[in-house]
């Protein structure tokens, strides 16, 4: 079997006849935390929807602790979903349902006694910072707020496996610093492998264990924070350091 958490085998998906994935390459090891960059539009957030069922690869394949996850039976494919937990980009609360019930949402789809919910939730909200919110709803909470409470309502379900689609995006900095804490408390506490789709620099250098770039439908480049900041790619380096240029060609 293999030592990684989740591996993707070059992976390809069109859509409309355009190539967004030409071939997509990762292998993601248990406990670490991997931050996969590019620019708006590149299909980061297409590579989650892969992990999680909500797209099909034209072709290639994706391992879940060296067991096949596409073209997998449904029963297989049922107990390698239930590893993950998701937190999309805007938190996505339900709004007719205050804090409480938002959180223990995927409890009562379990079945659990709702003696247990109400130990569990409040016990949840706390450790990812929050506090007398259980009444209130998602529009009542900060950005950050509602981030938080996200990552609670997928941390009750004890993922093994957390993907993260552009966390840091639309909260102050503060709050952005304080989700990336969470981020890694949550590996440190519980285990977790964290995935992270960004282009928010500052935060995949902060917490990133590795980082991937994507550039025109392909990975250029897998390095540390420290190799990333040092590489002499001249498309990766216009990139982190935020500058307006014309085309550049990777170079692999």
């Amino acid at each position: 079997m293999s030592n990684f958490k989740i591996e993707i085998a070059d992976l390809k998906k069109a859509f409309f006849g355009k190539e967004v994935l030409e071939g997509i390459n990762l292998s993601v090891e248990q406990g670490e935390i991997f931050s996969i960059i590019g620019k708006s539009g590149s299909g980061k957030s297409v590579i989650l929807k892969h992990l999680i069922g909500l797209l099909k690869p034209d072709t290639g394949d994706i391992f879940v602790e060296g067991e096949k996850y596409t073209g997998a039976e449904e029963s297989a494919r049922i107990k390698i979903e239930s590893k993950y937990g998701v937190l999309f980009q805007g938190a996505a609360l339900f709004d007719s349902m205050n804090i409480f019930d938002n959180v223990a949402f995927g409890l009562r789809r379990i079945k659990m006694p709702e003696t247990e919910i109400e130990k569990i939730v409040p016990d949840m909200l706390q450790k990812v910072g929050l506090r007398d919110v259980e009444d209130k709803y998602g529009r009542e909470l900060s950005g950050g707020m509602q981030k938080r409470a996200g990552l609670a309502r997928s941390l009750v379900l004890k993922p093994e496996i957390m993907l993260y689609d552009e966390p840091t995006t639309g909260v102050d900095p503060i709050s952005a610093r304080a989700v990336d804490d969470l981020i890694v408390k949550t590996r440190d506490s519980f285990g977790v492998t964290s995935i992270i789709v960004t282009h928010d620099m500052k935060s995949a250098f902060r917490i990133s264990d590795r980082i991937a770039m994507l550039f025109e439908g392909r990975i250029i480049f897998t390095g540390t924070p420290e190799e990333v900041k040092n590489t002499d790619n001249p498309y990766i380096k216009q990139f982190v350091e935020g500058r307006a240029a014309g085309p550049i060609k990777a170079v692999e």
